[in-house]
Order: structure tokens, then C-alpha cells, then sequence
């Protein structure tokens, strides 16, 4: 798997979703599956996606007691998406617990990654509403190092810190970053962002892109140019 654009499917139905995609004539791109869409839909929609040949990230980001992580995981790997994710901040023995729920009989399994710090969150949340004092770039390369140690295939973080992540673990170790917007969106509710080309620059190796894309006049349009921003 290679660079590349991952649209945020962040609609309330399926009816939504799916007309959003039939836009997309001839393009297959892969798309993310978050809570709202799964929680709406359930499972049928990430088979209804599958079927139509996209590949998908599946955004719910998991965070429980080890055997529940487990055993949820064990239910996911059966939709066969391309990518799972869960909160590093679970702790080494949740993520070593996933993998294992995640793990098909066959020895296969969808690529796993951990959510370091959302987007959302600057250094003025982690210190006053998280009471961790250690700056943003520390504690992001310390949930890397413990989701690589827990033999996790990458990370979520912002782009900032994408080729520090990659410095700190490798470059075979994933970096899927949110929070990226054009030169010319507004950041929404994001507060570490950077644009396509900078995220490419910098070594994300996927971007996942919402309502630039989806909120657009043009939403092919827009994507293309994320596309060509980011992977050319």
C-alpha cells in the first residue's frame, strides 16, 4: 500500500454515503468509515462499500479493557476492511490484544494503527484537561514507540509530527494524518493541520480528508486535486 488520499465518508446514512460515491465515476477511492456511519448503519454498510471495490479505513478507534478490545477486534476482522484502528493511550497490553483478536485463522489481517493524539487537541488541552505536562511531540513519540513495541503497523497523528514519527520508528511504520486542509479551507474544528503538499513533504504516507472533500461543489474535482497535491 502506497501514498494516498483517504476520504472521510463522515455522512449520517447510507443512503448519503452511497450517493456520494456514485459520483465518483470510474474511481474507486479509499474511504474511511467512522463512528457516526457505523453507528447508524452498522456492519452492512462496510460490506456494501467493500462489495463496490473500495478499500477501506475503519475508524472507531477502540479503547477498553484488553479482552474486550479482543474480542471486538475478533468481530471486525471479518469485514475485511484494509485498516483497523484503536487509542494508544489503552496501554501496550489492549494494542498486543487487538492483534490478536484482529488475527484470522489464516494468519491474516487487516493493518492496525493507533490514534496517538487527535487533531483537535493542542498543547493547552493535553496539560489542562488531560493533565499530561510532557509537550505534544513527546507523548506522540512515546505512543509510537509503544504501539511499534506492541507490534502495531503505524500510527494516526497530525502531519507535524508524521516525519518525526517516521525518524523515531522508521519509515516502513505508517503514518495516517488527519487534519489536512487546502491553502484555502477553513480548519474547521482542526488545530494541527498542514495542506496536501505540505503533509507530502513532510512523509505522511496517507492523508484523510473530510469536509474539504465531501462539503465541496465539486467533490470529484476537489478530490483530484488533493490527489494530485499529495501523490504526484
Amino acid at each position: 500500500m502506497g501514498k494516498d488520499v483517504i476520504i472521510a465518508c463522515d455522512f449520517a446514512t447510507k443512503e448519503q454515503t452511497l450517493s456520494f460515491l456514485d459520483t465518483f465515476t470510474g474511481k474507486k477511492p479509499f474511504v474511511k468509515i467512522g463512528m457516526e456511519l457505523f453507528y447508524a448503519e452498522g456492519p452492512s454498510i462496510v460490506k456494501e462499500i467493500k462489495k463496490r471495490g473500495h478499500k477501506i479505513f475503519l475508524d472507531l478507534k477502540l479503547h477498553d479493557i484488553p479482552n474486550t478490545v479482543r474480542k471486538s477486534m475478533h468481530v471486525l476482522s471479518s469485514l475485511d476492511v484494509d485498516i483497523c484502528n484503536l487509542h494508544a493511550a489503552g496501554g501496550s497490553h489492549m494494542m498486543k490484544a487487538a492483534i490478536e483478536g484482529l488475527t484470522r485463522d489464516d494468519g491474516t489481517r487487516p493493518l492496525l494503527i493507533a490514534v496517538t493524539q487527535l487533531t483537535s487537541t493542542d498543547q493547552e488541552t493535553l496539560e489542562k484537561d488531560l493533565w499530561i505536562e510532557k509537550p505534544m511531540d513527546a507523548v506522540v513519540m512515546h505512543y509510537a514507540k509503544t504501539a511499534k513495541e506492541s507490534g502495531l503497523d503505524g500510527v494516526v497523528c497530525s502531519p507535524l509530527e508524521a516525519e518525526k514519527v517516521h525518524n523515531t520508528c522508521g519509515k516502513d511504520f505508517l503514518t495516517v494524518t488527519p487534519g489536512v486542509r487546502f491553502a484555502d479551507s477553513s480548519k474547521d474544528d482542526q488545530k494541527r493541520v498542514l495542506t496536501p503538499s505540505q503533509a507530502k513533504e513532510i512523509g505522511s504516507d496517507y492523508i484523510v480528508v473530510g469536509r474539504p472533500i465531501t462539503a465541496a461543489v465539486d467533490p470529484v474535482a476537489a478530490y483530484e486535486r488533493c490527489v494530485k497535491e499529495f501523490c504526484d
